[in-house]
């Protein structure tokens, strides 16, 4: 071989190991975390001020049968390669037909994990719904709108193994807490618009839902006390968003679930902190329900502290909450 057939030779050679070694780091590549958001950290700097607190406990209830880290999508080709979306599965024991919840964790988008819905969706179980946390794709991951896209494959893949869950389909409700609250208020008043659909499996089955509970979380990102709060590219939305407001403004108001609800809006209930901005935009979309006569029902605790549904004695009120309002709106009788 003569010296220029050669150093083509070398050439391709170089250029196919070169892709060959980055297809594997692709595969390979750890998907990056962010695990300062977690309930041993938040008990720390909570319980001075409330001693009273105690943290909210994994404890599967007598008659709760639990099925944990079930795949609902598959993302073959994802930034971090092939990507496996993982629920927890609470449902009651007794033989019947539930309403079922998909609760979101929160974490400023960021942090957190679905582990920190798991205590609440025990309790609910055992109230007689079947409740599934689930995972998606966090800021340090995939921006905006991939948790959105995320969270309707997961509601589709429960509606698509509704009978193996005992879940009855026509009771299909979200919930979620700060993050996860905007999230799943994102979710519940997007109901049949398409943009916000993905193509992330079973799209073949309604993502739509029929009630949602929103936890502390924000309605309307350009609302005053959300817009007026300081902020830097590091903050949290800003990260998850992809910029600040006055650079990606579409964006911003895209992400506000208040910009979505219309007179086909489904019942919602909110539960808040004594922190008025994690219910930025609410007493907005309130006046509106008001006015198309949408059902909703609002608790306020009156605890200055954000993540309180992680604790005792207020996730138990919380979860009364909860399945009160889901009994009202599924009309399912008391116990």
């Amino acid at each position: 071989m003569d010296t220029k057939k050669l150093k083509i030779a070398l050439l391709i050679s170089a250029v196919f190991f070169a892709g060959h070694i980055n297809a594997q780091t692709k595969k390979t590549a750890e998907i990056p975390r962010d695990t300062s958001y977690n309930v041993r950290k938040v008990y720390s700097q909570i319980r001075k001020n409330f001693p009273y607190a105690t943290p909210a406990l994994d404890e599967v209830p007598a008659g709760v049968i639990a099925e944990r880290d079930v795949v609902y999508a598959t993302l073959p080709e994802s930034t971090f390669g092939k990507r496996e979306l993982h629920a927890d599965i609470f449902k009651p024991a007794k033989q019947g037909v539930y309403p079922v919840l998909i609760m979101v964790h929160g974490g400023g988008w960021r942090s957190g994990d679905k582990s920190m819905q798991v205590p609440m969706a025990e309790m609910l179980a055992a109230k007689g719904f079947v409740t599934i946390p689930v995972e998606y794709q966090l800021s340090l991951e995939a921006k905006y709108p991939a948790a959105v896209h995320n969270i309707k494959a997961a509601i589709r893949w429960v509606k698509a193994n509704a009978a193996r869950y005992n879940i009855d389909t026509t009771k299909v409700a979200i919930s979620g807490c700060s993050a996860g609250g905007q999230l799943a208020s994102l979710v519940g008043l997007t109901n049949e618009v398409k943009k916000f659909e993905g193509t992330m499996g079973y799209n073949n089955y309604s993502s739509s839902v029929h009630a949602v509970i929103d936890i502390d979380g924000v309605i309307n990102f350009m609302a005053p006390s959300s817009l007026n709060s300081p902020r830097t590219k590091d903050s949290p939305d800003v990260q998850w968003l992809g910029g600040l407001f006055n650079e990606k403004p579409e964006i911003w108001k895209d992400a506000s679930p208040g910009y979505w609800a219309n007179e086909k809006s489904i019942p919602m209930l909110f539960l808040n902190s004594g922190h008025s901005r994690f219910h930025a935009g609410q007493d907005e979309l309130i006046g509106q329900f008001k006015e198309w006569g949408t059902y909703h029902e609002v608790h306020q605790f009156n605890v200055k502290m954000h993540p309180f549904w992680l604790f005792h004695p207020w996730a138990d009120e919380s979860v009364n909450y909860m399945a009160d309002f889901l009994n009202k709106v599924f009309k399912k009788p008391r116990k």
